[in-house]
């Protein structure tokens, strides 16, 4: 694994006027990337898009549909049994009322259960992501060089100066993850004077 330090640029020309001080003081070209960091829920990490599998508003969606069926069904054959009671109308319409009244019960209650983050209010993990959308360059460094390039990419204005871990393949960072929140370096990223 290589020692990775990055930053977050609000445009690509700041950036590059980073990368072109890390050159200055010596950090070569196959060290240094820069790349677009998309903003939350935006990695397309699924084929039809997103980074989550599951919506978070969609967590109680069950429940309401399970509570849904047993209301319509009752309600269903309610109707069916009315029907049948004052039309004569035979056994089967009953029956068809009964499932009607579930399948419609099952709509309302699922949706009634879907809502923003649900209606617990809790959110789902990758909503929480705190790395924001942004500009990346990222620097391979030697232990000892990581406060060097560090320190330059703060003073050229970069933001959310982290560290982490990673296969650096190419002059890239090859396994790069957008929605794991970046590890700052607390005295990297505290104002100076």
């Amino acid at each position: 694994m290589s020692l990775i330090v990055a930053a977050r640029f609000t445009t690509f020309p700041a950036a590059e006027d980073a990368a072109q001080r890390l050159f200055s003081s010596g950090f070569v070209e196959e060290d240094v990337t820069l790349f677009f960091v998309n903003p939350t829920g935006q990695h397309a990490r699924y084929p039809i898009g997103g980074d989550t599998g599951t919506d978070a508003g969609a967590a109680r969606a069950p429940k309401g549909a399970g509570k849904g069926v047993t209301i319509g069904a009752v309600v269903g054959a309610a109707v069916g049994v009315g029907l049948f009671t004052l039309f004569s109308a035979p056994m089967l319409v009953s029956a068809i009322a009964a499932g009607g009244g579930a399948y419609i019960g099952s709509l309302v209650g699922a949706m009634s259960h879907t809502r923003k983050g649900g209606s617990s209010g809790r959110t789902a993990s990758a909503e929480v992501e705190t790395r924001d959308s942004g500009v990346l360059l990222a620097v391979h460094v030697s232990p000892g060089g990581q406060y060097d390039a560090g320190r330059i990419l703060r003073d050229a204005g970069g933001k959310s100066i982290e560290r982490a871990t990673g296969r650096w393949q190419q002059g890239r960072w090859a396994d790069f993850d957008p929605t794991r929140p970046p590890d700052t370096i607390p005295e990297l990223n505290e104002k100076h004077a």
